[in-house]
């Protein structure tokens, strides 16, 4: 008889990418274990589901909130990809429900009961390895930033990055934090209001560092943007074609 795979033996866990500015530098939350395996390293916050009745991405929402004191219905929050390879986990046959979630301004994060310590950590230096993380949780991060830097290309994701009001500065300050490269001002305000729907005006005007009058903006209703902003990188290759 053939053997059955049991479904009792598979555990499921949701991990957060989660993104915001600080600096003008893209940020991911990390966590320090405060248990075995990988007891001191750190690695993206997450959890094991409750029981069989809790939904994935209410378990996602959850833990939002236990590791980062975050409210899911006031960020954008959505489910990034399924990590399963056999060895990802000492611990057993641990397949996880990876999560990318995106705010503003974040305050510092406090760690939750299971870690030892919470940081917000320069994306560059999880990416170059100067910080080592836990399990395959690189390999979920590196995803996480390439998901958001594809979205900026083609949605309207870069606002939510951004608080209610914004100037044009601040969004081509997300588009280089996130896509590591900087931008001509005039183009890319030419692109940004070439796009109907992407931003729409939001009133008074905002002091700039340099004391100048800014407009302010807000998200507007378009969620897809066409034409795209792509990426300089991929200009130069020509896939702007």
């Amino acid at each position: 008889m053939r053997d059955r795979w049991q479904s009792s033996s598979v555990l499921l866990t949701v991990d957060l990418v989660i993104l915001t500015l600080r600096a003008d530098r893209l940020h991911v939350l990390l966590v320090e274990r405060g248990h075995e395996p990988y007891q001191g390293a750190f690695a993206l916050p997450g959890g094991f589901l409750r029981d069989r009745s809790e939904d994935i991405l209410a378990a996602a929402a959850r833990e939002l909130s236990e590791e980062a004191g975050l409210d899911a219905g006031t960020l954008h929050l959505e489910q990034l990809a399924v990590y399963g390879d056999p060895g990802r986990d000492p611990r057993g046959r641990v397949v996880s429900v990876a999560h990318l979630a995106i705010a503003p301004r974040l305050p510092e994060p406090v760690a939750g009961t299971d870690a030892a310590d919470a940081r917000w950590t320069p994306v560059d230096q999880v990416l170059d390895t100067s910080i080592p993380l836990a399990f395959d949780h690189l390999r979920i991060v590196i995803d996480g930033v390439e998901r958001a830097c594809a979205k900026l290309e083609s949605t309207a994701l870069a606002t939510a990055f951004c608080g209610p009001t914004f100037t044009l500065s601040e969004l081509q300050r997300v588009y280089e934090a996130v896509w590591d490269t900087r931008l001509d001002a005039r183009n890319f305000y030419r692109k940004v209001q070439g796009v109907r729907g992407f931003v729409i005006p939001a009133g008074p005007t905002r002091k700039t560092e340099g004391g100048r009058p800014a407009r302010l903006f807000r998200a507007g209703p378009t969620t897809v943007l066409y034409p795209p902003m792509v990426r300089p990188d991929r200009t130069e290759r020509g896939e702007d074609q």
